[in-house]
């Protein structure tokens, strides 16, 4: 990837799959230095990358981590690696009568005001003079145009609104930064966490290893340039519907 070599990389997640893999695939690259990996547990990194605990639901553990990252100089990649979908308590929709606002609550904290609040303190490091990305893990599920099998209602409204929050950031950076890209990236289907309990054998078609997966976003995020902010893109390349 494009980069001074005078701004730094991080990874909000980097203890997932697809969180570690970019850790990796930018470690290898040497794109960015320094590179810091943000998580909420421990995570096993490349020597030389930068280890940081952040919990995306308590913003004073965000503010902390900008500050660390920000005393290393201006900052040139940012991807929110985090997502949930489900987990103890939390599970997709079928219907409207399953939805819990305790569990929607939960899903939006995560995937919505998560990267909004790793927005709020992180672009402030991105560099000023040169381009720079803010870029966040959303989904094509997140998509209105595109629904057309219904479901998965709070995971699918807090992508959505992720996706809203994404292209204000964009017309709001844009003024201070006429050079950084702020986009969603839609990953396809990983083999993770996330997507195990739903597409269970990693080796099917149409499935991705984590690696394969940063490769494809890392790719994308290189080939977009400011006119592309704001916008969703699929690991392809291809723009997403709002």
């Amino acid at each position: 990837m494009t980069a001074s070599r005078r701004t730094s990389a991080v990874i909000v997640g980097a203890s997932g799959g697809i969180g570690g893999a970019l850790i990796r695939a930018l470690a290898e690259s040497a794109a960015y230095a320094p590179i810091f990996a943000l998580s909420r547990s421990e995570s096993s990194v490349p020597q030389g990358v930068r280890t940081l605990p952040i919990d995306l639901t308590d913003e004073a553990t965000v503010a902390a981590a900008a500050v660390r990252v920000g005393e290393a100089g201006p900052v040139g990649l940012v991807i929110v690696a985090t997502g949930l979908l489900h987990r103890t308590g939390v599970s997709p929709e079928k219907t409207v009568k399953a939805l819990d606002p305790t569990a929607m609550a939960t899903v939006f904290s995560v995937n919505t005001i998560g990267p909004a609040l790793v927005a709020k303190h992180f672009v402030p490091l991105l560099a000023q003079r040169e381009r720079c990305v803010f870029a966040a893990l959303s989904a094509r599920v997140g998509s209105i145009g595109d629904n057309r099998l219904g479901g998965w209602y709070a995971y699918r409204a807090s992508k959505s609104a992720l996706n809203q929050i994404l292209r204000t950031l964009a017309i709001e950076v844009a003024r201070s930064r006429p050079e950084a890209v702020v986009v969603g990236l839609h990953p396809g289907t990983v083999a993770s966490g996330l997507s195990r309990p739903f597409r269970p054998d990693p080796t099917a078609d149409g499935v991705f290893s984590p690696e394969e997966s940063a490769s494809h976003l890392l790719r994308v995020l290189n080939g977009l340039s400011a006119d592309d902010t704001g916008g969703v893109f699929g690991w392809d390349g291809s723009l997403i519907p709002a």
